[in-house]
């Protein structure tokens, strides 16, 4: 027993160790927040004394409170909308098959091989035609439909039982009334799985937004550090403050991707049909 436990310690070391290393590029960003520039430049590892200092200089040096909404509404905006028409999407490409869908689904899937570089230029032209350049709408409309999330979501309604299907349609229900009354619930953790990555994509993104918004003022979290960054002088005491507020949505959202302790990331087997007991 004793040489089993022994056997144990280098797995447990090694562990240990993966783990400060995973968690030390974090705490150097905070402890930075809290510093000088020089300091942050001498790699001090203990926290200062110059975090609202950093603050007000980042304020006079950038919009924050702008970008914070910017970025907040392009995210909220993106993820709603993406999950409802990719979830429409996959719930027709599966519960309606037919071989022609099946044609259609693997045309979008050779269009996740094509890079968003490529498509840059055509998009830009096509939403300065309709006077879209410095537009939310012009950042958003792009990521509303993915063919990620379209297959997540085809996927998934694999083991929606059409049985149920059949038996809301006898008892009257409509097809928007099944969907929304029948299939979303079910399928609450497949859209909190897609809220999160939709969500941490949208707020991250900083290629297309830096070029669709030309006017400065509509700049969002990732282009204002970018910006801080690229000066001549760069405090990187505020450079430090500036990452730990853009990184701070994303990190916080995977809270909500994790299933409750009563909940698996599968349906139960009688989730629907309680569903469709309460519908009606």
């Amino acid at each position: 027993m004793r040489k089993s436990s022994l056997r144990q310690v280098p797995k447990y070391v090694f562990l240990v160790v993966a783990s400060l290393a995973s968690v030390f590029p974090l705490y150097f960003m905070v402890v930075s927040a809290t510093n000088s520039s020089n300091e942050v430049l001498s790699s001090k590892l203990t926290p200062g004394s110059h975090l609202f200092d950093n603050f007000a200089k980042m304020q006079e040096l950038s919009n924050v409170y702008p970008a914070l909404g910017y970025s907040a509404a392009i995210a909220v905006l993106t993820t709603v909308l993406a999950l409802l028409v990719c979830s429409i999407a996959g719930y027709g490409f599966e519960i309606y098959h037919s071989k022609g869908k099946d044609v259609v689904m693997a045309i979008l899937l050779l269009a996740m091989m094509i890079p968003f570089a490529a498509t840059m230029i055509p998009l830009f032209q096509l939403f300065g035609k309709v006077g879209l350049v410095n537009s939310l709408w012009a950042v958003i409309l792009p990521t509303v439909s993915t063919p990620f999330l379209i297959l997540l979501f085809r996927q998934a309604s694999r083991s929606f039982p059409h049985e149920v299907l059949e038996a809301a349609r006898l008892d009257g229900l409509s097809e928007i009334a099944i969907f929304a009354r029948i299939y979303m619930p079910t399928m609450k953790s497949t859209y909190a799985a897609a809220a999160v990555v939709t969500f941490m994509a949208a707020w991250n993104n900083f290629m297309w937004p830096k070029i669709i918004l030309v006017n400065v003022k509509y700049q969002t979290m990732p282009m204002l550090v970018s910006n801080l960054a690229a000066g001549y002088v760069t405090d990187y005491g505020v450079l430090m403050l500036a990452v730990l507020i853009a990184c701070r949505p994303s990190s916080s959202s995977w809270r909500f991707s994790a299933p409750s302790p009563t909940e698996s990331w599968g349906q139960s087997s009688d989730e629907p049909s309680r569903r469709l007991r309460a519908a009606v």
